[in-house]
C-alpha cells in the first residue's frame, strides 16, 4: 500500500524535521508533531501539529485530528526523545524515570494511538528511530542505552505480533548524528557533583562524545533510510545506517561481552 500520509514525532528539528522534509519532497503529506507544534519552514505538505507524546489523550486526539482531515494515516515515524548524561551511581529515580517517560512510554503511547487506524485500514508502517547504543552501551549514558535497548526489543516483538495484519514495524539504529540533540542533553545531579569519583573520567568522556556527535552524519542520512523503508514491500526489521556502524554491529555480536566492554572503556 502506497504511503500517502505520515506522522513524524519529534518533527520540529533534527532527524524528525529532515524526515518530514524528505517525505514531503516525495509527495507524502507529513504531520510534523512536537510539543510546540512548530516547524522551521512549513509547506502545504508539511503540517506542524501540537502533540505531547507524554500525554496519552493528547496523542490520541492528534491522531484523530489527522484521520479526520485526511481520512487515512499510512505511517508513523516514532522519533521524539532526549538524552541524559551521568553515572548510574547517584542518579535520582525521577531522573531515570523521565528518560523512560518520553523515549519509551512516549513511543508506546504514539504506537498504540496509531494501531487502531492501521488495523482498520488493513495496512500501516511503524518506524522507530532507535540508536546503535541499543546494542553498543557507553559509560555515563547507561539510561539512554537502556531505553533504546528497550525500544529495540519493543519494535522486534511488535514485528512478530503484527505478522499477517498488513502492519509492519522497523527499527532504525543511527550512530552519531549532528543535530541539536547534543546541546539539548540533560545532565543528572550526580554528574555535576565536583566531588564525584567519576569527575575526571566524565570530563574526558563528554568531550569525546560531543566531538563524535558534532562530527557525525547529517540527519538527512537517517531520513533517507526512513524513506527507503517506507518504499519497500517488506520493511527490514532492523536497519543500521552506514557501513562503519554496520561493521560495529557485526563485531558486537561476535566478540565476548567482556572484550567488548573493555574496548569501549578504553575508547570512552
Amino acid at each position: 500500500m502506497e504511503v500517502k500520509v505520515a506522522l513524524v514525532t519529534g518533527g520540529s528539528s533534527g532527524i524528525g524535521a529532515a524526515t518530514a522534509r524528505l517525505l514531503a519532497a516525495h509527495g507524502i503529506k507529513v504531520y510534523a508533531a512536537s510539543r510546540r507544534g512548530t516547524f522551521q519552514t512549513p509547506t502545504p505538505d508539511v503540517i506542524p501539529i501540537s502533540m505531547d507524546v507524554n500525554d496519552a489523550e493528547a496523542t490520541r486526539l492528534a491522531v484523530a485530528q489527522i484521520l479526520q482531515a485526511e481520512g487515512r494515516l499510512d505511517a508513523v515515524v516514532v522519533n521524539a526523545g532526549s538524552g541524559i548524561y551521568g553515572p548510574i551511581e547517584g542518579t535520582l529515580e525521577e531522573e531515570a524515570r523521565q528518560q523512560f517517560e518520553t523515549n519509551y512510554f512516549g513511543a508506546l503511547k504514539t504506537i498504540q494511538a496509531c494501531l487502531p487506524a492501521f488495523r482498520s485500514q488493513g495496512h500501516g508502517r511503524i518506524i522507530i528511530i532507535c540508536s546503535v547504543m541499543s546494542i553498543l552501551q557507553l559509560p555515563f549514558q547507561g539510561f539512554y542505552s537502556s531505553v533504546k535497548a528497550a525500544l529495540l526489543s519493543l519494535s522486534e516483538s511488535l514485528s512478530m505480533e503484527l505478522k499477517g495484519s498488513g502492519i509492519q514495524c522497523s527499527a532504525i539504529l543511527p550512530g552519531d548524528v549532528a543535530t541539536g540533540f547534543t546541546g539539548a542533553r540533560k545532565f543528572t545531579v550526580a554528574s555535576q557533583d565536583p566531588a564525584s569519583p567519576y569527575k575526571e573520567w566524565m570530563e574526558k568522556n563528554l568531550k569525546k562524545i560531543e566531538h563524535d556527535e558534532l562530527g557525525g552524519m547529517r540527519p538527512e542520512v537517517i531520513a533517507k533510510q526512513v524513506f527507503r523503508q517506507l518504499r519497500k514491500k517488506n520493511m527490514s526489521v532492523r536497519v543500521i545506517p552506514r557501513a562503519d556502524y554496520k561493521l560495529v554491529g557485526f563485531l558486537v555480536r561476535m566478540v565476548p561481552a567482556r572484550v567488548k566492554l573493555s574496548i569501549i572503556r578504553i575508547l570512552y
